[in-house]
């Protein structure tokens, strides 16, 4: 198979979706890969490393698109990608379709096979690819918080672990999948004390006994949340329904519950967001102001450390893309029902249920 690599060019996106090294195991079984010159240069992969791998390099994404049966991708397209996308070409990449109309009806005016790395699904249902970009966002949404919660960005002035005499800041965590897991140890381990809450009491149990003794688990509901806003410093939105929008666990009017200077940090928001008031930013401008609490909803936070996303991503995507290459995407989902479950649109048609529901199509 015909395999391209186009650099990314999403705000910010540091990301590379193949690393020499993972270029090098598909040419290896006979597979050709082209990749668009300084693809990985900002992941710290140099265009030599790719032409040592066997890559060839080519100067632009229009090649790139021309030339490739398969594209692999970080991010998904944008506008400036759309005519390149051709009809039976296999774009697999994260989507996250709900999210996004335009996109989603240009996928489908493309007649692309549109595969999505975050609703590939194994039996234990757990979401082999998004996995290691939810345990990078996680982490780094406590770094973040962190930072936003200083006065000079405009926080309440509170370190997050406190010191001797002083209390620490209070955190929220909303999900506790692996997101809210992932920011729950992070926040732990820098001293704060840990609210993380979920729908699910058998998941409640489990986080209970393997959190630190200053994370606290709670049954998420309304009311819950309400009466936890008043005394929290740093909120993190880590809530997802596989393949579709996000739902709005705090509305615009709970804003006015929290103190000035809290900030919330909305890791949803790839899928719409969970906060009423989120709307996507870049890592160029990561952070806006409604009522006096900050928002920080960049939509590609593992886009800031693109050396370790980039190999943690690769990782896991690579045996798929694999499957792929060697059978072509009707066999390779035919017989592998993780990767079926990753066919979002095909030649014009949706193909997932959650996609459908979310513009009524």
């Amino acid at each position: 198979m015909i395999i391209g690599l186009p650099k990314e060019i999403k705000n910010n996106e540091n990301r590379v979706a193949l690393t020499p090294a993972g270029a090098k195991t598909l040419i290896q079984k006979g597979h050709k890969v082209f990749a668009e010159i300084n693809a990985g240069v900002n992941s710290g992969f140099s265009n030599e490393e790719y032409e040592k791998a066997g890559v060839e390099m080519l100067s632009t994404p229009a090649e790139v698109y021309a030339r490739a049966e398969m594209i692999i991708k970080v991010k998904e397209p944008i506008e400036s990608e759309y005519e390149l996308i051709r009809p039976d070409q296999l774009v697999f990449t994260y989507f996250h379709f709900a999210s996004n109309e335009k996109l989603t009806h240009a996928m489908i005016e493309s007649k692309a096979v549109c595969l999505a790395y975050e609703t590939v699904e194994k039996q234990d249902h757990t979401l082999p690819l998004l996995i290691p970009m939810s345990e990078v966002a996680g982490r780094m949404s406590i770094q973040e918080g962190a930072k936003y919660l200083e006065k000079p960005k405009g926080g309440k002035g509170i370190l997050l672990g406190g010191v001797p005499g002083v209390k620490p800041a209070n955190v929220l965590i909303l999900g506790g999948g692996i997101v809210g897991t992932q920011a729950a140890f992070m926040a732990a381990g820098l001293g704060a004390h840990v609210t993380l809450a979920d729908i699910s009491l058998p998941r409640l149990r489990y986080l209970s006994e393997i959190m630190p003794a200053n994370v606290d688990t709670l049954m998420s509901s309304q009311y819950n949340i309400e009466q936890l806003l008043p005394h929290t410093d740093l909120v993190i939105g880590a809530v997802l329904i596989p393949g579709a929008k996000a739902p709005h666990l705090i509305t615009k009017d709970m804003l006015r519950l929290m103190q000035p200077g809290s900030v919330m940090v909305d890791v949803a928001i790839d899928q719409g967001g969970c906060f009423e008031t989120s709307v996507p930013t870049t890592h160029a401008n990561p952070v806006y102001q409604v009522d006096g609490i900050s928002h920080y909803c960049v939509a590609n936070i593992p886009g800031a450390v693109p050396f370790t996303s980039t190999l943690a991503l690769t990782n896991a995507t690579l045996p798929y893309a694999h499957l792929l290459a060697d059978n072509g995407w009707e066999k390779a989902c035919k017989e592998n029902e993780d990767l079926r479950k990753g066919l979002n649109i095909v030649k014009g048609e949706i193909v997932f249920k959650a996609v459908a529901e979310a513009f009524g199509l």
